[in-house]
């Protein structure tokens, strides 16, 4: 498709209808990192300072690696999860406490649970529990006292005491927040992007839709100019050659042929103007299949190609009734049709037949239009000329029968060429 669609697809922002402070964030996710990377250094910064010597500088070092890993949680979160467990795991060893890393857990379960399934983001959570909350049952010399942290002289490693149960609650505690907040967003965002996917599918539909109606209305306008150009000139040539001949031997004759002439290139002018003029509407109105108003006689039509230098011969069989309108224009457009593919293809045919026959009980109108011992006409392939047919006028004659639930076969005869049609009368 080419262009901007009419309705464009609504975005994963418009859907979700976040806050000022969340769209900013939802839009600079950079901002988001750097706040956990300061969460967590607030508290790895406590361990730090209550440390002295060697075991501050390692336990800065701790730090700030996991700093670093926090900083590309969104990139590579199952990295950065097996970072923190094996930098926490080491603090808790050293007789330091989980130095932060406890919150560390949460933010790298929530990253997994955000980009992974949910069985990933499990194995996580139980990856946690052997890295951070057993070493902390098992290990943790920090014990909560009046709301700080002190390390006893000695506690000794495998002793279960209340004070690391609680640190490792805590610890488990804030890796399924993680978790429950990481499938909730996972979850929402699958949401989201449903939707948008559902917008961009009707926006595509649309689209498609558009073009089909736009392919539809040229091939409806180049259909009406077919009719127009195709018969119409067809004539005209034909009338013009026919008054040159008969100039000299038959005036009277050649002044009725050049009376034709100029009739019918008045209406072809009057229906490429109406063409054109659908051309320049305003979108949205279809090009009409037929020019406007009653068609005429089908006398005046025969009348026309007899004066072109053709022997038609029109007859009519069956009871007598009034067509419609619709009926009556898809009758003349056919007849014309057949009868200008005679005209450009088989011009010599020494007999061409019209017969109109209202039959089966009324109900039916059949269209027969041959011409016989001659060279056979066709609309796609030149007979007695070098001329090739676009096949357009045979295509229109059946859409233009399909409209009134008719048929139309088209197809070579022997020594010629016959179309023929059966229009219901009786559509309900």
């Amino acid at each position: 498709m080419t262009g901007m669609s009419a309705h464009p697809p609504i975005t994963a922002l418009e859907v979700r209808r976040l806050g000022p402070l969340r769209r900013y964030l939802a839009q600079h996710p950079g901002v988001s990192d750097v706040v956990v990377v300061a969460v967590f250094l607030l508290g790895s910064m406590q361990s730090v300072a209550a440390a002295a010597g060697a075991a501050a500088v390692l336990l800065a070092l701790a730090a700030a690696a996991g700093a670093c890993a926090l900083a590309v949680r969104r990139r590579r979160p199952l990295a950065v999860a097996a970072a923190v467990g094996v930098l926490g795991c080491a603090t808790i060893l050293t007789g330091h406490g989980s130095s932060g890393f406890d919150l560390a857990s949460g933010f790298a379960t929530y990253s997994v649970a955000v980009a992974r399934r949910p069985r990933t983001a499990w194995l996580v959570v139980g990856w946690f529990v052997l890295s951070l909350a057993l070493p902390t049952l098992l290990a943790d010399q920090v014990v909560p006292v009046h709301g700080s942290d002190v390390v006893p002289p000695s506690m000794p490693f495998g002793d279960i005491t209340a004070a690391r149960i609680a640190n490792a609650t805590i610890a488990v505690v804030i890796v399924l927040i993680g978790l429950a907040s990481g499938a909730g967003v996972r979850a929402r965002r699958q949401q989201v992007a449903d939707i948008v996917e559902q917008s961009q599918a009707l926006a595509r539909e649309s689209d498609q839709r558009a073009e089909l109606a736009a392919a539809g209305e040229r091939a409806r306008i180049a259909r009406e100019m077919h009719d127009v150009v195709a018969h119409s000139l067809t004539v005209m040539v034909a009338l013009a050659d026919g008054a040159k001949a008969l100039g000299r031997s038959d005036p009277d004759l050649a002044a009725r042929a050049l009376d034709e002439l100029s009739e019918t290139g008045r209406t072809a002018l009057t229906d490429v103007r109406r063409v054109l003029g659908v051309l320049r509407a305003p979108d949205g109105e279809a090009a009409p299949l037929a020019p406007t108003g009653a068609p005429g006689s089908l006398d005046d039509v025969v009348q026309t190609f007899r004066t072109a230098g053709l022997p038609v011969r029109l007859t009519r069989s069956g009871p007598v009734r009034e067509l419609d309108d619709g009926v009556r224009l898809a009758a003349h457009r056919i007849v014309t049709e057949s009868l200008t593919n005679v005209l450009r293809y088989a011009p010599l045919a020494p007999r061409v037949e019209v017969s109109l026959a209202v039959r089966a009980g009324g109900t039916e109108l059949e269209i027969v239009v041959a011409n016989v011992a001659g060279a056979p006409a066709s609309d796609g392939a030149a007979a007695g000329r070098s001329t090739i047919g676009s096949g357009r006028g045979i295509a229109g004659m059946r859409e233009r029968a399909a409209v009134h639930a008719g048929t139309v076969e088209a197809g070579p005869i022997p020594g010629g060429w016959r179309v023929r049609a059966v229009l219901p009368l009786d559509r309900a």
